[in-house]
């Protein structure tokens, strides 16, 4: 217990940093949504292409990890458009419910994957970035489509924005200079390398910066589920499919990691965009990534 919060405890302190300078207003003016911009632009995709293009990928099992992972997000996926009318909720916040339950907080995944297994773990939790992104993303659009949120000019933009995702263009190119064997030549590999070690910690930061603590007074039943589905159902199945699979313990804490992340901020501007409930979601965000920091740890010292 006491790795997993050496590990983790740092990363949940740049969280409540954010937290703090969001509160004073510091930098003021459009400084943290220009930041978030460069950061989910150019230092996170910058950090993924460097872990991709230079890792030995075939240490890390993929095909078990995807199994794992995108298993779980279908299973779940389909648990709670089954129990949609049951839970009586209208079709913006069930779309915030669906993302509440099923996105991750990327910024907290890597950096806690880094800060627990080293450079082995930041490879396996860039594989899991390039596998749930792109499905989530999908995902999350659909159900938008299906929940008839959102227009048909919503539709075609959404799915431009899609196809032009960074972080899925970037998991794209590192994974193809890396079977390719071109890797990252030159000084391309330290330049790109340098820009990618700024992505954690200003994305740590940004975070905090983006929680809504006035969003916590909402008590509803799809906060209820939302919450119940991704702290604690999400991480039960992944835990019960690794060991179904054989994970090693290092792909296995980065499964259970991933599963057991608060929702990404993320997730606030696309139901805002979409046609979602845009408080809902920012209450979720909210309160998971305040509740993770109990409930992450505790989990963590369950697998090992």
């Amino acid at each position: 217990m006491d790795d997993v919060a050496q590990g983790l405890g740092p990363l949940f302190l740049l969280i409540l940093l954010g937290a703090v300078l969001a509160r004073l207003r510091q930098p003021g003016g459009d400084f943290w949504p220009r930041m978030e911009r460069l950061i989910y632009f150019l230092l996170f995709p910058a950090m993924l292409v460097a872990t991709l293009a230079e890792a030995d990928i075939h240490q890390v099992p993929v095909g078990r990890l995807a199994l794992v992972l995108l298993g779980a997000i279908g299973v779940l996926g389909l648990l709670l458009w089954s129990l949609r009318r049951h839970l009586g909720l209208a079709a913006p916040a069930f779309t915030s419910v669906f993302q509440g339950g099923l996105r991750f907080n990327t910024y907290v995944g890597v950096a806690g994957a880094a800060a627990l297994h080293g450079s082995t773990g930041a490879t396996v939790a860039a594989v899991a970035v390039a596998l749930m992104v792109p499905v989530i993303n999908v995902l999350c659009v659909s159900t938008f489509i299906a929940a008839g949120t959102l227009g048909q000019a919503s539709l075609s933009a959404s799915l431009a924005a899609l196809a032009r995702n960074p972080l899925i263009l970037a998991c794209l190119a590192g994974i193809g200079l890396n079977l390719s064997g071109i890797g990252l030549p030159g000084w391309s590999q330290d330049t790109v390398a340098l820009l990618g070690r700024a992505a954690l910690p200003l994305g740590l930061v940004a975070v905090g910066v983006a929680l809504r603590p006035h969003a916590l007074l909402r008590r509803d039943r799809g906060i209820w589920v939302a919450n119940l589905v991704k702290l604690a159902l999400m991480p039960v199945v992944v835990l019960t499919l690794a060991q179904m699979a054989g994970l090693d313990p290092v792909s296995r804490d980065v499964a259970l990691l991933f599963a057991a992340l608060p929702t990404a901020t993320s997730a606030y501007i696309l139901a805002r965009q979409l046609g979602g409930d845009a408080e809902l979601m920012a209450a979720l965000i909210t309160g998971q990534t305040l509740l993770a920091m109990a409930t992450l740890p505790l989990w963590l010292r369950l697998a090992g």
